[in-house]
């Protein structure tokens, strides 16, 4: 692993949370971005090297709790807004998941798919890692 890719943060509602973040950190969002294959909304900061992504449900229509199946969703029903996950920059998304999986970690996805910010990701089990999702980061 290279570095820390940035930082995930489940949020309600994304607009309120841009406006939130952007007074917190004294910095604008510099995107946004719809991730199908999750079905979430993203938005994006940065401070320096330190990059965090607040994402919320796209279904901005149906709150947690009523028969939702998407992952934001349900975490924010179960543990509410907050630290997601942390993301970790990788040189080869391939070559670190067989060594993750050599090392006895749990993978969530086979394989890599496209997430947020024109990356392949893949994500470890958060029960082997101490309850902390990770997600694994590679520029396409």
């Amino acid at each position: 692993m290279l570095k820390v890719e940035h930082i995930g943060i489940a949020v309600k509602d994304l607009q309120v949370s841009i406006e939130l973040f952007e007074k917190l950190l004294n910095s604008p969002c510099y995107k946004t971005e719809e991730v199908e294959s999750e079905k979430v909304s993203t938005a994006f900061f940065k401070k320096g090297e330190t990059k965090i992504e607040l994402v919320a449900s796209q279904r901005s229509d149906q709150p947690a709790g009523n028969g939702s199946s998407n992952v934001i969703d349900k975490f924010i029903e179960k543990k509410g807004e907050g630290l997601h996950h942390i993301a970790f920059d990788v040189a080869d998304i391939h070559a670190e998941m067989k060594r993750l999986v050599a090392e006895g970690f749990t993978l969530l996805n086979e394989t890599p798919k496209k997430g947020a910010d024109n990356k392949l990701v893949c994500f470890l089990h958060p029960k082997g890692t101490n309850g902390v999702l990770i997600e694994l980061c590679q520029e396409i």
